[in-house]
């Protein structure tokens, strides 16, 4: 299957070629010529996990990977859980945040570091990658100690949790972290900069690691894929019917990899993206005009996203009728709600973080009774232990993930939002 540039069509690749550029021309996105449609769902959610994955995964890949080689990068990349976790009679949360860096992160990006590896014949690649919280530490897990490759990691100086920011800043090596005086948006904005820069990129092999890497979103389809088949065992046919995701939503691409499954025929009645108080998305659903406002910081900080890279994905589906555009709807949650619903979980015995909670929020303003609501669950609680501590006024155990950086030293350089300041250092580490 090709991929082709959403802002320039005649720019078609292959998704090795899309994988190792991350970006097309005028920062395009890529996006799959077709998309497969599955009409055996229920033989496929019978599956095993890797198994199925395999089966939904390789048609997107089939120019580049045979179904062993895809089957081998699946199983090192995939070595963890997704797990359904009922909270009441007709809600649940699909964890997905039992991977090595506690969230689900880590399912695109160990799958994209394995299929970079596989491609990149090991020339030196130089991967520059925003993290608004979760990213920062999935990548550098994944490509950590990875020959040949330097992954660079900008984030908002003092705008991520000190546990977050710790997973990700402390690893050396190869990984290198830069603390960017400015938000999230300032930290997109200077990636897309560097891919602008034709000299820049070529000179170092610019790649990236955020959302906007296409195998990001494939990997993420997955879980999707494994929320219906764990319902489907639990409950049978009764367990996909009237099925209503809410996805909390920053950047946009786990609601992207949402209406992909969809598209392939998982039985999801529509989807509820859940923003913070960073609502463009909701006000654009709304009125018809793009109008980011400039980032408010809140709680659920991976979330703190004012104009979020994957709409065009999203945008695109819905107008050229890939998806039904009547099956998404979006809503946004402010920190008073986050904080009660914090509360409401653990009274149902339900610990949370405030990204769950902001989901879990949406879903009791939008869903019915009648719908069954999974709410994605995108980090572990104690990587926001200060947060979660305070509002529900009990202590929350590190697991050993956290515990194991949570006295290493920060390594990163203090840098500007200046491009200029980016550049210079991007060249002289090369």
């Amino acid at each position: 299957m090709k991929f082709y540039n959403l802002k320039e069509n005649d720019e078609v690749v292959s998704f090795s070629g899309a994988v190792k550029q991350g970006l097309g021309r005028n920062q395009g996105l890529f996006f799959p010529e077709s998309i497969p449609s599955f009409d055996n769902i229920e033989q496929l959610l019978a599956m095993p996990f890797v198994e199925r994955c395999v089966k939904v995964l390789h048609p997107f890949v089939s120019d580049d990977l045979s179904e062993s080689a895809l089957s081998k990068i699946i199983t090192e990349a995939f070595n963890f859980p997704a797990q359904i976790q009922p909270i009441s009679e007709n809600r649940a949360i699909l964890e997905l945040f039992h991977g090595p860096t506690l969230a689900f992160k880590d399912f695109g990006a160990r799958f994209m570091a394995r299929c970079l590896q596989t491609f990149s014949a090991n020339k030196k690649i130089t991967i520059l990658t925003a993290t608004s919280g979760d990213t920062g530490a999935a990548v550098a897990h994944a490509f950590h100690g990875i020959e040949n490759i330097r992954v660079v990691i900008m984030y908002p100086k003092g705008k991520i949790s000190l546990l977050q920011e710790k997973m990700f800043t402390t690893l050396g090596g190869n990984i290198e972290t830069i603390a960017v005086d400015g938000d999230f948006d300032d930290c997109q904005a200077l990636v897309k900069k560097a891919f602008d820069d034709k000299e820049l990129r070529e000179t170092i092999a610019l790649n990236s690691a955020n959302s906007i890497n296409i195998s990001r979103l494939l990997a993420q389809i997955c879980y999707y894929f494994e929320a219906a088949a764990q319902l489907y065992r639990q409950q049978g046919q009764a367990g996909l019917e009237d099925l209503v995701f809410s996805v909390p939503s920053g950047n946009f691409g786990n609601l992207t990899a949402g209406l992909f499954a969809k598209a392939m025929g998982l039985p999801i009645k529509r989807f509820i993206a859940a923003t913070n108080s960073n609502d463009t998305v909701p006000r654009y659903l709304q009125t018809g005009e793009w109008s980011p406002n400039d980032t408010i910081a809140t709680m659920s900080n991976a979330m703190d996203v004012s104009n979020p890279n994957n709409w065009p994905r999203v945008e695109h589906m819905l107008r050229s009728g890939i998806v039904d555009k009547n099956c998404v709807s979006s809503v946004s949650i402010d920190e008073e709600q986050t904080q009660m619903t914090m509360i409401a979980l653990a009274k149902l015995g339900y610990i949370s973080e405030p990204h769950a909670a902001v989901a879990y929020k949406a879903l009791q303003y939008n869903a019915s009774e009648t719908e069954f609501g999974v709410f994605l669950g995108t980090a572990h609680p104690a990587k926001f232990k200060e947060v979660v501590e305070s509002t529900l006024g009990q202590p929350i155990a590190l697991p050993k993930e956290l515990a194991d950086c949570a006295t290493e030293s920060i390594l990163s350089v203090d840098q500007s939002n200046e491009f200029s300041d980016l550049r210079a250092y991007l060249l002289a580490g090369n």
